[in-house]
């Protein structure tokens, strides 16, 4: 990023710099609600959105480095009803994720800054207070002159809201490390357990502060270690309160602090290996905690870096509060009412891709802050991606939004857990899980001990916390079932309860009826079929260097065969533009090209072998992908939202963690295609793909093409794909596969589709009986549904119910024989 010199002069401590830079490009096109131009870079190895505020009849938005507590090349910007942004001079970057309106200065706080109600900038150097600022709080006991700061490594301040002065509470774990080893020679220890510093609130005569994650090894590679805390201090002593992975600390109150300061909730979301948590503090009750489903297993990683900021905001208006809330892949309606009393109301709405740091209200639009594209990629690699790198320099975007747009993205099938293989006491109840909100619900639970068990539902149908019994399963020893719950019942939250003590575990499976059809949406008119005999389509390269661009080596197919067109570049006003640059155009060709058999395609179905050497199966699209991918002439797998991927194989888009959020396991189907997309790419916030029609290759409001007509590039947003069409496929883990008596079979993907059907059939001289096997999740939690016997030469076909999910099926046979087992997905 480009450095000003700028005068300087320090007053009373603070950092004053009054002259801010407005750059603009000439034309501001919109493409699905990003706007290129509104595009921020930094030169760090990651520029995710930190915050954004309405102050001042501006929106203010701050960006992020990875782990940068003493500042930063990121900025503090000013944007303007008409879309003018102003870099603020001011800016001293950082990781900042906090924000903050005090009433009575009449100041915003965000990141290191104070902004008053005319939009002027002071500035708290970070060499008064470092750290990674994560959160603010009003103070305890003098609210009216102070507020509080949290860092990521539990440093802690309050700040004098008139001169900015800050009084060290707890030094910053950043600060502690540069010390070094104290005279015994241990390094400093921490203040609580675990790291990653995320929310910060006070009410009810206590500060609340949440991290989400784990130092060490092991949470760089396990996804269900022991990691993050939940912990409250009153002033004088830190209490932790619960040992997991939380994120978003707020009340009704929210960017003002609880209105009722002793009476008034607080809330807290997290997540653990099992499910997402929920959170809420009663003065006199104390902490309450709830267990939700998750959408996305993208978030999870016990180093907490794939989950950045989830919040709880209120987007209504002043005389009708509106709480939507992000957890896992999901937008959720969030009761303002909700207390330990009363706890219904919580919603699914429907699922999203993006990465989203905050959101906000703003001229009546929902303006979310991303996290798009990270140059480092952190831990996210993976064999699939070949040896490509990420984007030339770090950069995001905001998203502009109806404001019914949490209603309308993916749907909002989900599963959790509330216990995994876990000894579980008689009579003592679960932790209540989300009950209401889903059309198809279910329950697989599975008994590991030498015993029966009489497992009891009760539901708490009104939120009150009366719970009454719904329905009884008995199950017997080393036995799993899976239970179906009447699409009647009623109840927002379930919990069980075990008659005798067993080792237990118990999931839940809800599922939206998918009223998507198989046909794309007319925004993706213009791209290729994957029966296109020709092609324009080329690898994509956001630039480095401050280039601010995209490279695109552009070629136009013929069949599978590449003819080489040339280098362009995509500017911030999205023009296509050839560049006589064959440096970059030779890297771009060498360093992006798309991996050799980055997947396995056999008469059966897609097989995948990960990093781990886990074997998985994915369903088959149109057959000419098959002959596509073998000539590595369509891309198959790249991180276009920051530390996870999309997968792009035989015809369907997926979601795909990344390896220490368990990978393929926890793969999420997003919608099927029948086109040729060559390559795509994330830059300035948009999703980009090549592999346009060549014939009808013209301008449109979604197809960027070149004066030459020789290259083009489809632009839209990561979630348009659910706008492609349900998820539909078809095949199995065996096709007349040789398979031997009760051998397993590779698991094959089921969840997230609609319409699923079976037919087996085999070889044998003799009748066959297959076992069906599912793991709801992809834990390796594998439970028995459903058996069949097969006569010779019979064909079984059985029509899964709509209450069946789960992520996995396998099978296996009672006898060794020719068998298959394939599954339609319409």
């Amino acid at each position: 990023m480009k450095k000003y010199m700028l005068p300087v002069c320090l007053v009373g401590g603070l950092l004053m710099l009054s002259q801010s830079v407005v750059a603009q490009p000439k034309s501001r096109p919109s493409y699905s609600g990003i706007y290129p131009h509104l595009a921020m870079y930094n030169n760090e190895g990651e520029c995710g959105t930190g915050a954004v505020v309405p102050w001042a009849g501006k929106l203010w938005v701050v960006t992020y480095g990875p782990h940068l507590p003493f500042g930063s090349s990121d900025k503090l910007y000013e944007i303007t009803a008409d879309l003018q942004q102003t870099v603020r001079r001011e800016s001293i970057g950082g990781t900042p994720a906090n924000r903050m309106i005090h009433p009575e200065s009449g100041q915003l706080f965000i990141g290191p800054y104070a902004i008053d109600g005319k939009g002027t900038v002071r500035v708290m150097p970070y060499e008064a207070m470092p750290g990674r600022h994560t959160g603010n709080a009003r103070h305890l006991t003098d609210p009216k002159n102070k507020i509080y700061y949290g860092t990521m490594e539990e440093g802690f301040y309050e700040v004098d809201v008139k001169s900015l002065s800050p009084t060290l509470l707890y030094e910053d774990g950043n600060i502690r490390h540069k010390k070094g080893a104290d005279e015994t020679g241990n390094q400093p220890t921490s203040l609580l357990p675990g790291a990653h510093g995320k929310g910060l609130y006070s009410g009810q005569g206590v500060m609340v502060y949440s991290n989400n994650g784990e130092t060490g090894q092991k949470a760089l590679e396990q996804f269900d270690i022991d990691a993050g805390a939940l912990s409250e201090w009153d002033g004088k002593n830190w209490t932790v309160v619960r040992r997991n992975q939380f994120v978003e600390v707020t009340g009704p109150g929210g960017l003002y602090g609880n209105r009722n300061p002793d009476t008034d909730p607080i809330w807290a979301t997290g997540w653990d290996h099992k499910s997402v948590l929920l959170g809420v503090r009663d003065r006199e009750a104390g902490w309450r905690f709830f267990r939700m489903p998750k959408a996305s297993h993208s978030y999870d990683g016990a180093h907490g870096w794939n989950t950045e900021w989830p919040r709880i905001r209120d987007v209504g208006t002043a005389d009708k509060p509106d709480y939507l809330m992000t957890m896992h892949g999901l937008f959720w309606t969030f009761p303002g009412g909700f207390t330990a009393r009363n706890t219904a109301g919580i919603r699914p709405r429907s699922a999203y891709l993006k990465v989203i740091g905050d959101y906000t209200r703003w001229n009546d639009k929902l303006v979310f802050g991303c996290d798009d594209s990270a140059q480092k990629e952190f831990l996210n690699k993976r064999k699939a991606k070949g040896n490509i790198e990420g984007p030339g320099q770090s950069n995001s975007n905001l998203w502009f939004a109806p404001l019914n747009l949490p209603d309308q993205l993916g749907p909002n099938t989900a599963e959790g857990a509330v216990w995994l293989n876990e000894a579980v006491k008689a009579g003592e109840p679960s932790e209540p899980f989300l009950f209401a909100g889903w059309a198809n619900r279910s329950a697989w639970v599975q008994n590991s001990s030498d015993a029966d068990v009489t497992i009891t539902f009760e539901v708490d149908k009104t939120g009150n916390g009366t719970w009454i019994p719904l329905q009884t399963a008995a199950i017997g020893p080393r036995a799993a079932v899976q239970i179906p719950f009447p699409a009647n019942a009623a109840g927002e939250w379930i919990r069980l309860t075990s008659n005798r003590a067993a080792t237990l575990s118990a999931h839940f499976a809800y599922a939206a009826n998918d009223t998507r059809t198989s046909t794309a949406n007319p925004i993706f008119a213009g791209l290729s079929s994957v029966s296109a005999a020709k092609s324009l389509g080329g690898m994509l390269y956001g630039l480095g260097e401050n280039r601010r661009a995209l490279g695109l080596a552009a070629v136009t197919y013929e069949g599978t065969r590449p003819v080489d067109v040339g280098y362009y570049e995509l500017n911030a006003a999205m023009q296509l533009v050839r560049k006589e640059d064959t440096e970059t155009h030779s890297f771009i060709k060498n360093k992006f090209a798309i991996p050799q058999r980055a997947v396995t395609i056999d008469e059966a179905s897609v097989l995948v072998v990960d990093d781990k050497g886990r074997r998985w199966r994915l369903p088959l699209g149109n057959e000419a992908y098959t002959n596509l991918t073998n000539q590595a002439t369509v891309r198959i797998c790249r991180e276009v939202a920051t530390e996870r991927d999309l997968f792009n194989c035989h015809g369907t888009f997926y979601e795909l963690p990344a390896e220490n959020a368990d990978g393929y396991a926890k793969i999420r189907p997003v919608a099927s295609h029948t086109l040729r997309i060559n390559d795509y790419a994330s830059y300035r916030g948009l999703l980009l793909m090549t592999g346009i029609d060549l014939p009808s290759a013209t301008h449109t409001e979604h197809i960027i093409v070149s004066d030459d007509k020789k290259a083009a590039v489809w632009a839209g947003v990561i979630d348009d794909l659910w706008k492609l069409g349900k998820p539909t496929g078809h095949g199995g883990p065996w096709k007349n596969t040789t398979v031997r008596a009760n051998d397993t079979s590779d698991p094959y993907l089921i969840g997230f589709y609609d319409q699923r059907s079976l037919q087996l059939s085999h070889k044998a001289s003799s009748p066959v009986t297959f076992t069906l096997e599912a793991d709801p999740v992809g834990t390796g939690v594998w439970m028995p549904y459903k058996t069949f016997t097969v006569k010779p030469g019979q064909v079984v076909n059985f029509a899964f119910p709509k209450d069946f999910q789960a992520r996995w099926v396998r099978f296996k046979t009672d006898k060794a024989c020719a068998a298959t087992a394939w599954l339609d997905y319409k």
